[in-house]
């Protein structure tokens, strides 16, 4: 991915902390502004999110990134229970004869998959393939249950990880050789019924990014080129990452039609007694969502973690000076946390002796709390506390007898504030344009680029060809569903012919 590498940080920025304090004072040694990449690397490490592994594109989830996983996953799993979706699971394993069975779409994965050619010094027979995706996995077994319309709709989702070997530039969280996921596999008897489930899930999605993570994103459809190899079509969530003017695919919906179907033998005997195909869909994603929170609201403090996703909510630190009563003003902590967490806040003290409070002021701040409580002599006389919110750095005295409802009032103001900030910064760099001299200069900008465009995928191609350099071509991002009016005669941007719709443009991680 340009722009981001797997580079492991140096002593200097993982080693002694009071080397990198004394570097800058915030304990990063890049600013996000200056070098993106190694800011990110940085951010990701220091911010405990992740670990480096020793095989490349392999990383350590840490704690503090697995409990946003575990956010997402509880919202996302809980809906999906409404719609009547079963969780399962399926082996990591697959065979090459039935992952072949389906041209295109191992043409899609065929330079991603890693094989299994080995059995202690002994060579396999057959070399075995670990699951990229889980499509020819599941639907082998999805022909052998589906016999009649009363197995319809097969709705299954199953929690776990899969493997890509082959690209350049990993990228924790963005781009790695093993990620976590769901991925949601349904039959249908009818194409309405595939139709609207897809725009379903791809409501959720739009609600993980926007609701939870803080993130704008736009729904749309994915053109012929870029949608699923062998689906019928792709639907997707797409962010932006201003900093990098690129685009980024958030989470996808696909309707599989009947093609899967039919190289699987997916049938059914309808109400009529007929023999009929089933309809199917698959969607995921996965947890490059989290990547891209970083990327969006991280500064250059550190991490900055959206309240409705942070494990720690609001941290509690005590600053007690000389001749204070230090452990009134600790006792007040506690009771602090408690009185939190029984609200059903996400609250922790740090009560860590062998740091000074601005230590952990800093510490706190890397690691994206959103709330930090500060408790000294003068407040505990004034039966108060200060807050201090993380996306703005502004403070707040809160009388410790209103505390739940304020604090309650402060998370959420930080999560709309953290929304509304990431939507700003990305209309802006948002631009519509209607000639190719427009887009060249926007695509120059770094922006986002709504374009009327001819529809055809050969136009496309050529965009990608043109356009191609050191930051990557251009490519079609989606199709938005919203659709600006588009007047009659308008004309492609980089064909000429008539206009057919307005699409989304610009470079993509």
């Amino acid at each position: 991915m340009a722009g981001v590498e797997d580079k492991k940080p140096s002593a200097k920025q993982s080693g002694g902390k009071k080397e990198v304090k004394k570097e800058t004072g915030l304990g990063l040694s890049n600013r996000k502004a200056d070098n993106f990449g190694e800011w990110y690397s940085e951010v990701v490490v220091n911010g405990e999110m992740i670990e480096y592994y020793d095989i490349s594109g392999c990383y350590i989830l840490r704690p503090w990134a697995m409990s946003i996983w575990e956010e997402m996953q509880a919202f996302f799993d809980a809906e999906l229970k409404k719609m009547k979706v079963k969780n399962c699971y399926f082996p990591v394993f697959v065979s090459p004869a039935v992952l072949q069975k389906e041209k295109d779409h191992v043409e899609g994965f065929a330079p991603e998959v890693a094989w299994v050619t080995k059995s202690g010094e002994t060579d396999l027979e057959v070399p075995i393939a670990i699951r990229p995706t889980s499509e020819t996995v599941m639907y082998p077994y999805y022909s052998k249950w589906i016999r009649g319309h009363r197995d319809l709709p097969l709705k299954l989702n199953q929690w776990c990880n899969v493997v890509r070997w082959e690209f350049s530039n990993p990228t924790p969280f963005i781009r790695s050789r093993e990620f976590l996921w769901q991925e949601g596999h349904t039959a249908f008897a009818t194409k309405a019924e595939a139709d609207a489930e897809v725009l379903e899930i791809l409501e959720l999605y739009r609600r993980i990014y926007e609701e939870y993570l803080a993130i704008p994103v736009i729904k749309g459809k994915k053109s012929e080129l870029e949608k699923f190899a062998g689906g019928l079509y792709t639907t997707s969530v797409e962010a932006f990452i201003p900093n990098t003017g690129r685009g980024i695919q958030g989470a996808t919906s696909h309707c599989l039609g009947q093609n899967f179907a039919k190289m699987f033998e997916i049938n059914f005997e309808n109400e009529k007694g007929e023999k009929a195909m089933a309809w199917q869909n698959s969607w995921a994603y996965s947890t490059r969502t989290i990547g891209v929170m970083v990327m969006v609201h991280g500064d250059d403090k550190g991490l900055v973690l959206p309240p409705k996703v942070a494990s720690v909510q609001v941290i509690v630190v005590p600053v007690p000076y000389k001749d204070a009563d230090t452990q009134g003003i600790f006792n007040a902590c506690s009771a602090t946390v408690n009185t939190l967490c029984e609200a059903g806040i996400r609250a922790e003290s740090d009560f860590r002796d062998n740091y000074s409070p601005g230590w952990k002021y800093s510490h706190w701040e890397m690691k994206g709390v959103p709330l930090r409580i500060e408790i000294g002599p003068k407040d505990l006389a004034n039966e108060k506390v200060r807050a201090v919110r993380r996306d703005n750095s502004a403070k707040i005295d809160i009388p410790t007898a209103g505390l739940v409802e304020q604090v309650k009032d402060l998370l959420q103001n930080i999560q709309q504030n953290l929304f509304d900030e990431a939507k700003r910064k990305r209309d802006a760099c948002v631009q519509v344009i209607h000639t190719w001299d427009d887009f060249m200069e926007a695509l120059s900008q770094r922006k986002m680029i709504l374009a009327p465009w001819c529809d055809e995928q050969e136009v496309e191609v050529d965009v990608k060809a043109r356009t191609k350099g050191e930051m990557g071509a251009a490519k079609t991002l989606c199709s938005p569903f919203d659709q600006p009016e588009l007047p009659e005669g308008t004309k492609c941007f980089a064909s000429g012919k008539p206009a057919k719709k307005w699409t989304y443009w610009g470079r993509s991680y």
